[in-house]
């Protein structure tokens, strides 16, 4: 199916590409954004591979430098990773040899129905304008099996926050679009697809409130 192409997406694809190289060093230092180093969002993770691993390819979009695309590949789930910046691809194979990462927005996938055991949008949609998220969303709904599941991380609030700069004070141009967990469940249920689970964490400097949020297509 088509979606609607932001009218921001290369600002955002050069954005990310500018910031890469930063976000790379401070994961590798901090641990900051690793799934590893945080034992509910490693627990999510690992509950979405038990989940999907025997349902088919999974898609993990968004998927930056490759760390939760590898934790996937680690508990035997085939899985493919995305991602709008070419460097963050660049970064990506070089950390995580032994997985397949291609370049592709969220909007630009041209999924194939019921093809995929899961979609994983960690920390990876917030940068889609709100109307978008929703035909994205009906797009992964469409493409997975029925069981197959969305795993959804984001972060919470009411706002739209325009950034200029990110990472150590790298000039950017995106905002990041917060979202209230009941919003997520309308949108979700919009798509056709079943919440199952919600996580909710309070703000952990540097990162504000978060959720993460599962669904399935019956």
């Amino acid at each position: 199916m088509s979606v609607r192409r932001p009218d921001d997406l290369d600002a955002v694809r050069e954005s990310y590409d500018r910031v890469a190289d930063t976000y790379v060093e401070m994961v590798l230092t901090t641990g900051l954004g690793d799934p590893r180093t945080h034992p509910w969002l490693r627990s999510a993770l690992e509950a979405f591979a038990g989940s999907v691993a025997a349902l088919g390819p999974v898609l993990d979009v968004g998927c930056g430098p490759g760390l939760t695309t590898a934790f996937l590949a680690e508990r035997g789930v085939d899985v493919v990773g995305t991602d709008l910046s070419p460097r963050m691809i660049d970064h990506a194979r070089r950390l995580n040899p032994a997985c397949d990462f291609r370049v592709a927005s969220s909007t630009e996938l041209d999924l194939v129905e019921s093809s995929l055991g899961g979609v994983l949008g960690w920390w990876s949609l917030f940068n889609l304008p709100r109307d978008v998220l929703g035909e994205v969303l009906v797009s992964f709904a469409r493409a997975l099996v029925p069981g197959g599941q969305v795993l959804v991380a984001t972060h919470v609030g009411d706002d739209d926050l325009e950034r200029t700069e990110a990472y150590g004070g790298v000039p950017v141009h995106w905002t990041t679009h917060q979202w209230r967990p009941e919003q997520l469940t309308v949108l979700f249920e919009a798509a056709g697809l079943h919440p199952v689970a919600e996580l909710r964490l309070p703000a952990d400097p540097p990162v504000g409130p978060t959720v993460v949020m599962c669904a399935e297509r019956r």
